[in-house]
């Protein structure tokens, strides 16, 4: 299931959260108001291959303070558009089921496509096009200056949008992210994502993704964003892991209308 598009910390097609003035800065517990527009847009390359670029775009609408619905998609190119491909398509759902004193908890689901189209691959192609259901949870702290959350969700795999049987890919993914504020404009972002192959034939038994960078807000509707990514995985072959040559880097423009 490898494809163009970059499998990131920095894609969430569920918007989750809430920071204290409901500011957005790239916080991870971010959520839109009732009746407000959240739109993400992300350039990135891939950590293996600066050559191998993706534009994805997050938009979300806050139905009301505590339910949010989201669609995300990408595009991605490989050698200055020798390959392209529209990577992937989803829809989700998330819900704010515990709010008291900074701590916040939300449980989310989505459903999504991968490899659409592209140069190698027809319009939902029979034998590349994989179809996704996910389930997860996100909680943290927002504190006064500083915001730690952190998320397990599982996601299941396969051909076929309604196909349950055993040829399925099952995957759990957990991770932690956290933000510390430096001043009205600037804070700094880090997170870790550990992604766990829970079928013994996939080749790939895990992978960790890392990510560090900084915000820079506009105005308190408006922010831009610049970070550094980073790749390990664990194969089957050899049973270590690998660490990618050299990062990658994003860039993000966030708005809340």
């Amino acid at each position: 299931m490898k494809k163009l598009a970059l499998t990131s910390l920095l894609a969430v097609v569920a918007v989750s959260g809430a920071h204290a003035a409901n500011v957005i800065d790239g916080n991870p517990l971010y959520r839109p108001d009732a009746g407000r527009f959240v739109s993400e847009t992300t350039l990135a390359t891939h950590t293996k291959s600066t050559n191998v670029a993706a534009l994805g775009e997050e938009f979300s609408y806050g139905i009301t303070d505590k339910l949010s619905i989201g669609i995300a998609t990408s595009f991605a190119q490989r050698d200055w558009f020798d390959a392209n491909e529209w990577s992937d398509f989803g829809v989700g759902l998330n819900a704010r089921v515990f709010e008291h004193d900074g701590w916040v908890a939300d449980l989310y689901g989505s459903y999504g496509l991968e490899t659409i189209w592209g140069d190698h691959a027809s319009f939902l192609d029979q034998d590349l096009t994989f179809y996704d259901w996910t389930v997860g949870v996100r909680g943290g702290f927002v504190g006064n200056g500083w915001t730690l959350a952190g998320h397990v969700e599982h996601t299941y795999t396969n051909t076929e949008s309604f196909n349950w049987d055993d040829k399925g890919l099952h995957m759990l993914a957990a991770g932690v992210d956290a933000q510390v504020l430096l001043n009205n404009s600037w804070n700094l972002v880090a997170g870790a994502e550990y992604n766990k192959s829970l079928n013994h034939y996939n080749e790939v038994h895990g992978s960790w993704d890392f990510m560090f960078g900084a915000n820079y807000n506009i105005d308190a509707t408006k922010y831009v964003g610049a970070y550094l990514t980073k790749e390990m995985e664990h194969t089957a072959n050899d049973g270590e892991w690998d660490i990618t040559d050299g990062f990658g880097v994003a860039v993000k423009f966030g708005i809340d209308f």
